[in-house]
């Protein structure tokens, strides 16, 4: 009987272009399109507490727990009045590995920060635009020439 092999991907990445950010939405809403616009979030998804975890490491931008996480998951989103869908601890978890998957987040002494405390914007450029990227569409391309 041959094996199948699998089809797991050394990298991926998923990037959604939607509207300007403008003054009229609120901070969750412009953090819910960043998390749409790179994948951490599929469109229509009702499951959005990656949106809470993430507010709660941007608003803190000091190094915190899961359990600290956890608890200001938990406030941002009775403070939104959402329902408390996703807050389990081990999902929590979950969100955080995803977000350092995206070089966002990092953990350092057995916490969790935004990457080097730097800014978002210097994150993205340095870490995704300039060093994942470019990986992924050299490989992309290397498929386009083997095909011929």
């Amino acid at each position: 009987m041959a094996t199948i092999a699998k089809d797991t991907p050394l990298a991926e990445i998923t990037l959604r272009k939607y509207e300007r950010p403008h003054s009229e939405m609120g901070r969750r809403e412009i953090i819910r399109k960043l998390c749409l616009s790179i994948g951490l979030l599929q469109p229509g998804d009702s499951r959005d507490v990656v949106v809470d975890v993430f507010q709660a490491l941007l608003d803190n931008r000091k190094e915190l727990s899961s359990e600290e996480i956890v608890a200001k998951a938990i406030e941002l989103r009775q403070t939104a009045n959402l329902p408390m869908n996703g807050i389990a601890p081990s999902n929590i978890r979950r969100q955080i590995k995803r977000l350092r998957d995206t070089y966002l987040v990092e953990k350092a002494n057995s916490n969790y920060r935004l990457t080097e405390n730097e800014q978002l914007s210097r994150i993205f450029h340095e870490k995704i635009e300039k060093f994942y990227l470019p990986s992924i569409v050299e490989r992309v391309k290397e498929y386009f020439e083997a095909v011929k």
